[in-house]
């Protein structure tokens, strides 16, 4: 895909901010080593990050050059390193992998969260959330859009949902540590935009980007529309031009033996 645009971006980052300052807000951090932010972005969660690193490095890790330059204007982090996450690995155990909004990025989670536990130092702490909104208007409009008007390029006769159920993670991380797993539902008040959806708005710059970076600006013209006309139905307007948007959300923490 192309890079990702961190302006577009952070335009919502007080609503992005919050799921990883719930998850962080379960973590209890007590192993020895680096905390590496894995999908690190624009450097969103870099300043609870760091409080939360107490004297330990942080370490922010992302395949993207446009995000990890905007993540060093924040200058919380001790390093900064572009990777795939699917390849990378820690220079010595890290106390804490702290993945905010990147797992379901990526296939093959068991194998994936398997081999990151396995980096951890004793007693350390792997800790993810992920969006769990594939089956709701705001995504499955995207798929079934794309679908239609352009079969040439999008086909999800074997599609199968990139995030997992809970209890599927539980059963994954059991064998690996002590996991705590859970789920919420955030009903998001989203303000009034210039132009388009609000819902549009939020989904522009992370989960329509695949599907807008195949389309011609003709066909990526008609396809928004036919999208923002969705939305309104789905999630309709209030009078000050904002909308409620429920988002769904996937958590878990895991701490492996010490």
């Amino acid at each position: 895909m192309a890079d990702w645009n961190p302006e577009s971006y952070a335009r919502f980052g007080g609503l992005r901010l919050r799921p990883a300052l719930d998850l962080l807000a379960q973590v209890h951090l007590t192993a020895q080593g680096d905390v590496i932010d894995l999908g690190c972005g624009n450097g969103l969660v870099a300043g609870a990050l760091r409080a939360r690193a107490q004297g330990r490095r942080l370490i922010g890790v992302d395949t993207s050059p446009a995000m990890l330059k905007a993540a060093s204007g924040t200058a919380a982090y001790s390093r900064l390193v572009q990777a795939d996450a699917r390849a990378w690995m820690p220079e010595r155990p890290p106390a804490m992998i702290f993945s905010n909004a990147l797992v379901h990025w990526l296939d093959d989670h068991e194998t994936l969260l398997r081999r990151l536990a396995g980096f951890l130092a004793p007693g350390g702490i792997l800790a993810v959330q992920m969006p769990r909104q594939h089956g709701a208007p705001s995504h499955r409009f995207l798929r079934d859009f794309a679908a239609e008007m352009f079969p040439d390029r999008f086909d999800f006769t074997d599609w199968e949902p990139p995030v997992a159920a809970p209890a599927e993670y539980h059963r994954m991380l059991a064998p690996l540590g002590l996991p705590d797993v859970w789920q919420t539902d955030y009903v998001q008040r989203l303000g009034k935009v210039k132009h388009g959806h609000p819902v549009r708005r939020f989904t522009e710059p992370t989960a329509m980007r695949p599907f807008l970076e195949q389309l011609t600006e003709d066909e990526a013209g008609a396809y928004i529309a036919r999208y923002d006309a969705a939305l309104a139905a789905a999630y309709p307007l209030a009078e000050d031009g904002s909308v409620l948007f429920p988002f769904r959300r996937v958590f878990f923490t895991l701490t492996v033996p010490g």
